[in-house]
């Protein structure tokens, strides 16, 4: 039976790569993306892959709560239930770093965005849904008043933070929902995969993308990942494996909680 599957910053990369693979299966696939133009394009070139899925688009900036608010609400409007969410959207190297809200724009589009975006749609996921959140290998701790808006990061300092944090939210969901919730599984796709995003940073083609979007198709469909939540998987090594240190410290995923709810609490 086809799912309904929404995938954010589906219109390049890992999630373009997956968008396809998802629509040549046959699935619904809620695409997202920044760029109306660019979105649009992307939908028609999908919608005539397979006669069996279905296409449909939402845009939103990431980077902007409201939006994400009104991109929530909009798939909330439109669907009853969703089968799959995966928070592929992602920023690493950026002209302008901070945000109108003043914090770091690799912690509100990383972070905060699909944490929101998680908690407006789990009425749709139920328990039986899967949230799988893009992770990466790429993480360290994060320092708060970083985190905060206080001070400023490096672009790699504040992509590693971001990451970790993704990381930390979705194993205390997880643990927080229990059976009760539907399940919510970090990813790392791999490392150097040729998007944009890392030829961007790093000046380097990178390798093939469909591998990210094999192991996000899985993620998404496969029934040994029905039961991970809360696990984190590398792909790097092809196993579920244990996460960054801080990512199972309560103390410290407290505090990451505590602050992504008290910035969309200020808003």
């Amino acid at each position: 039976m086809a799912k309904r599957i929404l995938l954010t910053g589906a219109t390049d990369g890992i999630g373009l790569a997956t968008a396809k693979t998802l629509v040549s299966l046959g699935h619904h696939v809620m695409l997202h993306g920044r760029s109306n133009e660019k979105l649009e394009r992307v939908k028609q070139a999908l919608s005539a892959m397979s006669a069996d899925a279905t296409v449909e688009s939402y845009v939103a900036d990431l980077s902007d709560m409201s939006d994400v608010e009104s991109f929530a609400k909009a798939v909330a409007d439109t669907h009853e239930r969703l089968d799959v969410l995966i928070n592929n959207a992602g920023v690493f190297v950026a002209a302008n770093p901070v945000t109108s809200d003043g914090i770091d724009l690799r912690f509100a589009v990383n972070t905060i965005a699909p944490y929101l975006l998680t908690q407006r749609l789990l009425p749709l996921l139920g328990k039986s849904g899967r949230v799988i959140n893009l992770s990466s290998a790429a993480q360290a701790p994060v320092e708060m008043d970083a985190f905060r808006g206080d001070r400023r990061l490096a672009d790699g300092e504040a992509y590693a933070q971001s990451k970790l944090a993704l990381t930390m939210w979705s194993r205390s969901l997880a643990t927080t929902l229990g059976e009760h919730g539907p399940a919510i599984i970090a990813v790392n796709p791999g490392s150097f995969l040729g998007s944009k995003m890392v030829k961007e940073a790093y000046g380097a083609a990178g390798k093939d993308l469909n591998i990210g979007a094999e192991i996000l198709t899985r993620a998404a469909l496969d029934d040994d990942f029905a039961s991970a939540s809360g696990k984190y998987f590398d792909n790097d090594s092809g196993l579920f494996a244990s996460p960054h240190p801080d990512a199972i410290d309560p103390i410290k995923t407290t505090n990451i909680v505590k602050a992504i709810e008290a910035f969309l609490a200020k808003r």
